[in-house]
């Protein structure tokens, strides 16, 4: 499909799309959706939990039971046929200045986390791209931000309070629970409701962010891991139109970041001269400060800004970490499905995150990139579409984000996790009854 072709065919749903503020989803009266309105909730029951003992009331009170966070996943995995539980009132944040660690409710977002914490001299090592998501949320499905040294945000989390499916109240910890932490931080919600969680901050600091169009893909096959090395957190957007990334955007601490030319071209692309939006032709007001402009991580790091809170995206995401050595590979083998997927897709975008040791994290021991796509709300045919993406990077290891979109077969899922059955023992352990089951654990978990 030609470039403007592709940009006229979208340009009707820009102003209500990709993290922009629209209307809600029609849904039947009393139902709930999640954030982008593309999934309804399959049971109209909610509780919401005003403490500890609320919660530990709800799970001994229900055969089946499901915490809802922020309502940012894109499938089922927080769905229930019987109850949902939320935790939005559970909003304290305690800030351990000795010990270097934060301790959040569960309904705490990172956009209410971020400006705490850095007024008060701390930051977190990385944050996603939209800051409006629920920080047991993230950690509990491995969402990340960017940076190859950077581990996803789950990485962060030094221990959790979680009531489990008798009632009780554990917590698992990185200094107590030995072996078995890394199995139960990111846990899909399956191994009860986290009601707190607490994160290792370090110091604030500054960052900046430039951004720079037209990169050629060519450059990719020798420079990868120097383009994304470039900066603290780099990502790169395309089209899949022209064989380039149509916007390299580059996040550099001010503090470990050597003086850089704001005109000088890098690898190729050209430096922006003003704020752009990953979007071509759509309005950067709601992006973070670019051009160079130092400022806190918290206003860089994210691409949106913090006091942007959409309350609806019409889109779809989807979402496969590949080894990053195999990266480039990845993206040649995407990039021949340009005509399928260009005429449903508004942008896709580039990151690297560093490896961890976390059992049910898609960069369990590999350092990977994701490639990461931002669909119009047209599932029919994106259903059709994943499914030739997913071939294509079969012979990568591809591995699908936990809370977005894909068609992945169980079998194939399961299989790349490599302490899938370690992980469901711990699932055995706390909840051997399957009262946080679903039907996105049983499928992908189990493969019932």
């Amino acid at each position: 499909m030609d470039k403007r072709e592709f940009l006229k065919t979208s340009g009707a749903l820009l102003a209500g799309t990709l993290f922009s503020k629209i209307g809600s989803a029609q849904t039947p009266a009393g139902s709930r959706t999640n954030w982008a309105g593309n999934y309804t909730y399959s049971t109209k029951n909610l509780e919401l939990a005003k403490t500890v003992e609320d919660v530990r009331h709800n799970v001994l009170g229900h055969p089946h039971l499901k915490a809802l966070g922020a309502r940012h996943s894109f499938n089922g995995i927080a769905d229930s046929t019987v109850e949902q539980i939320s935790l939005k009132g559970f909003d304290q944040i305690e800030l351990d200045a000795k010990a270097k660690t934060v301790t959040v409710g569960a309904g705490v977002t990172y956009g209410q986390l971020a400006p705490y914490i850095d007024s008060r001299g701390f930051a977190v090592h990385n944050l996603a791209s939209l800051p409006h998501i629920s920080v047991v949320g993230a950690c509990a499905t491995a969402t990340h931000g960017s940076g190859s040294k950077n581990g996803n945000l789950s990485t962060a989390v030094r221990a959790m309070e979680i009531v489990t499916a008798n009632g009780e109240v554990v917590t698992f910890s990185r200094e107590k629970s030995g072996d078995k932490f890394p199995g139960t931080v990111v846990g899909l919600g399956a191994i009860g409701v986290i009601t707190r969680i607490t994160l290792d901050v370090q110091p604030t600091f500054q960052m900046t962010q430039m951004v720079y169009e037209n990169l050629s893909f060519s450059q990719l096959e020798h420079h990868l891991d120097d383009i994304f090395a470039s900066g603290y957190s780099v990502s790169l957007f395309t089209d899949w139109q022209d064989h380039r990334a149509t916007q390299v955007w580059i996040k550099r601490r001010v503090d470990q970041a050597p003086r850089v030319d704001p005109k000088a071209d890098f690898y190729g692309a050209k430096p922006a001269s003003h704020n752009l939006h990953p979007l071509a032709g759509h309005s950067a007001e709601n992006c973070t400060e670019q051009m160079g402009i130092p400022g806190p991580w918290y206003e860089r790091l994210p691409h949106f800004r913090m006091n942007f809170t959409p309350s609806s995206g019409a889109e779809l995401q989807s979402e496969y970490f590949v080894p990053r050595d195999k990266g480039y590979a990845a993206i040649l083998a995407v990039e021949q499905l340009r005509d399928q997927i260009t005429p449903h897709l508004f942008v896709t975008e580039f990151r690297t995150v560093a490896a961890d040791d976390l059992w049910i994290s898609p960069c369990y021991q590999r350092p990977s990139m994701t490639i990461h796509f931002t669909w119009k709300p047209e599932w029919a045919a994106v259903k059709k579409v994943l499914p030739l993406i997913e071939e294509k990077l079969a012979p990568f290891g591809a591995i699908p984000h936990w809370a977005k979109l894909f068609t992945m077969t169980p079998a194939r899922l399961r299989s790349q996790y490599a302490k899938m059955s370690a992980y469901q023992a711990i699932l055995a352990q706390y909840d051997p009854s399957g009262k946080f089951r679903n039907e996105f654990i049983n499928t992908n978990i189990y493969g019932a």
